[in-house]
Formats: structure tokens, C-alpha cells, sequence
């Protein structure tokens, strides 16, 4: 079963208690073959050479282990089971529940996990660094410096919106460097049918899409889609590709490629954009320039905690 990481601020917490779960692995392994495990006499950490301590990421496997402890609850729990047993959670991370049970005591003393008579849960200290971590982040500082990323990489303007009803509000905005580019201000709503960014929100909002098309898609443009089936087709594919595309489809001669921002309930919060006129940003260029807008967006999503997120790959 593959592992998976938390954030960063939890997983810095989980380190402070790595040195611990060594040493308690190390008294175990004694105590159960009767010779001192590496790098211990009978139970108490030798000292290391000055080899052995050059510093190397990720070194500690212990460290690594008790993440997938900690990981695999968060995810039992997110799919909707309380406490997880042992033989459970044994059995998920294929470790021995003697292995598992010696990961969980140094993260039941910090507080990152909770023991009942039922199981083990996530302990009420990944609440108060979740909070933290998330009180901080305002949404347009956080995604600030992904839209000048883009700006810088593409030399198109790049904008962040939020969702309004069946419209979008534009609440941040990089200009193109060019001297030709989009004209758009902060504060001025859009709908969502016709735009990237909102197309982008309307691909993961099935309720607004049937109120977006029961009051009409009047048409901006010669390309705008002003037919109901062929705007939920449209959406599928931004599903299927992960960012939308507005074909010249709201305002005359501009092009744009949007991709949703996911909040901490794993539902749309934003979007972001980038738009230039169409004889610059090309029809040839959407494949390159989408997954660019896309990239940038889950990484806005991450570091808002979205809980599409907070469960990745660890690398190996």
C-alpha cells in the first residue's frame, strides 16, 4: 500500500519524536532477540561516528514509518471510519501490530494521535497545527506569487477569481509585460459560463451549472456556447483534462485557460487564469500553457490544506 505525507508544519512535529521511536525500537529489538540491536549496547544508543552523523534527508526510517502511522488514520478516518483498530491498521500499512504499536506511542505523547478502548485516532495537537498553519494563509497572498509565476514563465496576464453566484469576481490580477494584453479590473464580475476561470469553478459545481443554463447562455462572441449539452460537454472535458479553456468565447479576439483552486473542504474556492490575446496565446499553445495553469492551482490548493491535497505520495 502506497504511503502517504501530511504537511509539512505536522510532519516537523513528527521528527522531534523520531530520535524517540528509535531508541524505544532499538529496546524492543533487545528485549525480543537478546542482542542489542545497530548502533545500541543492550538498549542504549551508542554514539555515532562522525559518519554516521552527516545529516541526510529523510534518513530515518523510523521517522518515515510513524508518517504512514499517522497518514494511514488520517485517511481511515477521511473515509469515513472512527477509531481504527490495530489488526486494522496492521493489516493497511503491512507492518506487525507489535511494529505499529511502538510507532504509535511517541505520536500519542505528542498529542498527534489519540488511544480508545475502539482503536486510535487523530489526537487533537493535528488540529492545533492544522490551525496554524491555516489561520496564516490568506488566499490572495497565497496565490500571488503563483500568478507572477506565471506571468513570468508565459508573459500573459494571469488572474485569480472567486465564484459568485452564477457569475465570478475577479479579486487579483498580474498584467503581461506587453504592451498588447487583456483589459480587466480587479472588482468587475463575469459570468462563468463563457470565461476560462469560470468554467474552470462551474466544472466542479453541477448545481450552478443547471441554474447557469436554466436563465440562458446569451452569446458574447461568434464562439460562445449558448447550448446547455454542449456547455456540460465542454465542462466534462476540463474535467478529464484538469483546466478549461474559453475559446475567444467572452471577450473578442482574447483566449484564456483556467484551473480551479480547491478549498479545505476538497469544494472549488477559486480559480486562476491566464489570458492574452488570441494571435499571442495560440490555440497550439493551450496544451502547454494548460497543465502549466493547473500545476500552479493544485499548488495554491495544497498550501490552502485543501483535503484533495493533505494525502500525497511520499517520495521513495
Amino acid at each position: 500500500m502506497p504511503g502517504y505525507q501530511l504537511c509539512s508544519a505536522m510532519q516537523n512535529t513528527i521528527l522531534q519524536y523520531a530520535n524517540g521511536v528509535d531508541m524505544i525500537a532499538a529496546k524492543v529489538e533487545a528485549t525480543e532477540t537478546g542482542c542489542p540491536g545497530p548502533n545500541t549496547m543492550w538498549g542504549v544508543m551508542a554514539e555515532a561516528s562522525p559518519k554516521d552523523q552527516q545529516p541526510t534527508r529523510n534518513n530515518s526510517s523510523s521517522l518515515r514509518r510513524a508518517i504512514h502511522v499517522l497518514n494511514e488514520i488520517a485517511a481511515w478516518q477521511s473515509d469515513g471510519g472512527q477509531d481504527c483498530a490495530l489488526p486494522e491498521l496492521s493489516k493497511r500499512l503491512s507492518m506487525s501490530k507489535s511494529t505499529v504499536h511502538r510507532l504509535l506511542a511517541p505520536l500519542i505523547d505528542a498529542g498527534l494521535v489519540e488511544q480508545s478502548p475502539y482503536g486510535y485516532r487523530l489526537g487533537q495537537h493535528t488540529a492545533y497545527l492544522g490551525g496554524i498553519y491555516l489561520d496564516r494563509l490568506d488566499l490572495r497572498s497565497v496565490a500571488r506569487e503563483h500568478l507572477e509565476s506565471l506571468v513570468a514563465s508565459t508573459g500573459e496576464t494571469a488572474h485569480l477569481v472567486l465564484h459568485s453566484g452564477t457569475e465570478m469576481t475577479y479579486i487579483d490580477k498580474v498584467e503581461s509585460p506587453a504592451a498588447l494584453r487583456m483589459h480587466s479590473r480587479v472588482g468587475v464580475r463575469m459570468p462563468l459560463y463563457c470565461t476560462g476561470a469560470g468554467k474552470a469553478l462551474l466544472a466542479y459545481l453541477p448545481a450552478v451549472v443547471d441554474e447557469v443554463i436554466a436563465r440562458g447562455l446569451p452569446s458574447r462572441t461568434p464562439t460562445t456556447i449558448v447550448d446547455g449539452e454542449e456547455l456540460r460537454r465542454d465542462l466534462a472535458r476540463t474535467r478529464e483534462r484538469g483546466y478549461s479553456v474559453d475559446e475567444v468565447e467572452n471577450e473578442p479576439g482574447i483566449r484564456c485557460v483556467g484551473a480551479v483552486v480547491f478549498g479545505r473542504d476538497g469544494r472549488p474556492a477559486a480559480a486562476i487564469s491566464l489570458s492574452g490575446p488570441e494571435n499571442r496565446l495560440t490555440r497550439e499553445l493551450v496544451p502547454r500553457l494548460g497543465p502549466m495553469v493547473a500545476a500552479e492551482a493544485d499548488r495554491i490548493s495544497k498550501r490552502l490544506g485543501s483535503s484533495r491535497f493533505l494525502l500525497t505520495p511520499l517520495p521513495d
